[in-house]
């Protein structure tokens, strides 16, 4: 069963008079402790693909299940439960809070996940290590790389110990070098961790490179589910 699905699901959004269909009767499966990769040109629908298993939109028709249960049914509460405890995001524009160091960044994000004050601290440098960033942590994202400041964004996605992490163009910031070190950096993390990632990127080489399976879309519909 997959640990992700997405049944016949259709999105439009209204712009004034007129309205777009950004996804079109999709259904697409993800498994546990897959890399997959969903990969599209500009207005495919692979971001709002990505938002949905995310639980940070709806669809308008058809269903996201996680772990076989539907999020239909889901308050909001319950999906901002969802969002925290299940799913750890991570995003082209890194949004790290560009006054705190790299381990309050992290900090931040463990207190929301429920983290006692005592422990965050703690916590935090762990996090950190797991990147490879324990001599970085007292630094400001100005004082990072591209590089670095992706993967202070990725512990902090996984402060709340997610199940699954869904990529945005994670590697969209950075030169072909860095997005290549962030690429083997994710590969291995799935490979130790065995967790599920999923990857919206336009760059199909590391797509083909990287990921267990593709999912290609094209005006909001899937033309090929498999690598």
């Amino acid at each position: 069963m997959p640990i992700l699905e997405a049944r016949s699901v259709t999105r439009e959004y209204h712009m004034g008079a007129e309205t777009v269909r950004a996804l079109s009767d999709v259904s697409a499966g993800i498994e546990r402790g897959e890399f997959v990769a969903i990969i599209g040109t500009s207005g495919s629908g692979k971001s709002t693909l990505l938002n949905l298993f995310g639980g940070l939109d709806r669809p308008n028709e058809g269903e996201i299940l996680f772990d076989g249960k539907s999020l239909a049914p889901l308050s909001s509460r319950e999906m901002a439960r969802y969002r925290l405890r299940r799913v750890g995001m991570i995003f082209q524009s890194f949004n790290l809070i560009p006054t705190m160091t790299a381990q309050q960044n992290v900090t931040l994000a463990l207190a929301f996940a429920g983290v006692a004050r005592r422990d965050r601290r703690t916590r935090a440098d762990e996090l950190l290590a797991r990147v490879g960033l324990e001599t970085r942590a007292l630094h400001r994202p100005s004082e990072l790389s591209g590089g670095e400041q992706q993967r202070v964004a990725i512990a902090r996605a996984l402060a709340n110990e997610p199940d699954i992490l869904l990529a945005d163009e994670p590697t969209g910031n950075l030169d072909s070098r860095r997005a290549t070190e962030l690429m083997d950096f994710l590969n291995e993390m799935r490979r130790r961790d065995r967790r599920t990632i999923v990857m919206v990127t336009h760059d199909q080489e590391l797509a083909h490179n990287y990921a267990d399976r593709i999912i290609r879309l094209k005006d909001g519909r899937v033309i090929d589910g498999d690598a």
